[in-house]
């Protein structure tokens, strides 16, 4: 089954969902512009209108797309629009591409779930939109936290991201 989540920078969290059993491959990518074969110079500019997301390949039998929702929700920050912390575009905007009916209305009940509970202070401004074409990141994204732990961005902002979902994931 596949889910696809753009919740800023796909540094951050394409991390995340390879650190959450049942996820089998995480592809950091571009989704929802314009642009043909679009490139991360392209996207970083704003020029495309695609958005940086992971798309998830995962085990419905290890893990739900509601489990991968709280998850997501979790992570990021789904009350700031076209922005992620540092991060501001439309690229780094908050979305849920769904790849399936069940995906849409699982995703809406969840962020109706989230508001009634009043779980964030300020609205969910999270797009729920149907997936389109996925254009697969250059190589060099790939495992890129992994394969760049000395990276400032990745020591001061996606480390402890990543400690303390792992912290909260695991108890």
């Amino acid at each position: 089954m596949k889910a696809t989540f753009g919740g800023g920078c796909f540094w951050c969290t394409e991390v995340i969902f390879q650190n959450t059993d049942g996820v089998n491959t995480v592809l950091p990518g571009y989704m929802g512009g314009k642009t043909e074969s679009p490139t991360y110079k392209e996207v970083c500019n704003g020029d495309s209108e695609h958005v940086e997301v992971v798309q998830l390949d995962f085990d419905e039998s290890k893990v739900s797309f509601d489990e991968l929702l709280k998850i997501f929700f979790k992570t990021h920050n789904p009350t700031t629009l076209n922005r992620q912390g540092n991060d501001v575009g439309t690229q780094y905007r908050s979305v849920v591409f769904y790849h399936d009916e069940a995906q849409k209305e699982a995703t809406l009940a969840f962020i109706q779930g989230l508001e009634d509970a009043e779980a964030f202070a300020d609205p969910i401004v999270t797009a729920v939109e149907p997936a389109e074409k996925f254009w697969e990141a250059e190589d060099y994204h790939h495992d890129y936290f992994n394969q760049n732990p000395g990276n400032p961005f990745c020591a001061a902002v996606i480390a402890p991201k990543l400690q303390k979902f792992l912290k909260e994931y695991k108890a």
